[in-house]
């Protein structure tokens, strides 16, 4: 009896570990799910009002096409704060991804790519390693003129050192941008 005990005892062991050792291990690191990107801009002097610019897609990437998508139109020669809000709306309340970008700013940056404008975007967000994340930028706008800039957000867990061109893409959208 002692032996079939001792048997049947291993034996639930090495199942344990064997099934234990073949399941996928969870990933802490997902991409996330971004349905809304929304643009704050404040002017430095803070003489005009808040300017927003959205994207809002409620099926995700792919489906249908997006519901929102705004342009942007600033002040030439002016200097605005901007910060970037995330939102999942597919989900009941709202999931405010900014704060899973923000909480996880090591594996998170944002970058910004101009065409045809006069226009400089500096993050002047860190993540605890000392990096850029980019949901807060100062933007210097130049000359009146129409342009766009691509904003995208990378996904680099373990991997981020400033560099735009590693990691997986979240989100990538271009905003067509008027400088008046």
């Amino acid at each position: 009896m002692k032996t079939k005990l001792i048997i049947l005892s291993c034996l639930v062991i090495f199942l344990f570990f064997h099934v234990r050792k073949n399941a996928p291990p969870p990933n802490p690191n997902e991409e996330e799910f971004i349905t809304t990107l929304q643009l704050e801009f404040i002017d430095s002097s803070g003489a005009s009002p808040s300017i927003y610019a959205l994207y809002q897609d409620k099926d995700g990437d792919g489906g249908n096409q997006p519901d929102k998508w705004d342009s942007i139109k600033l002040k030439s020669n002016t200097c605005y704060y901007m910060s970037i809000t995330l939102l999942d709306e597919t989900k009941t309340p709202s999931d405010t991804v900014s704060n899973e970008i923000i909480s996880e700013g090591h594996d998170h940056l944002f970058c910004f790519d101009v065409l045809g404008l006069n226009l400089s975007i500096n993050k002047i967000d860190l993540d605890k390693n000392g990096l850029p994340i980019g949901m807060k930028t100062k933007w210097n706008t130049g000359q009146p003129g129409n342009g766009s800039v691509q904003v995208i957000l990378k996904h680099q867990p373990d991997i981020k050192t400033g560099d735009c061109n590693i990691g997986a893409t979240d989100i990538q959208l271009t905003f067509q941008l008027r400088v008046e």
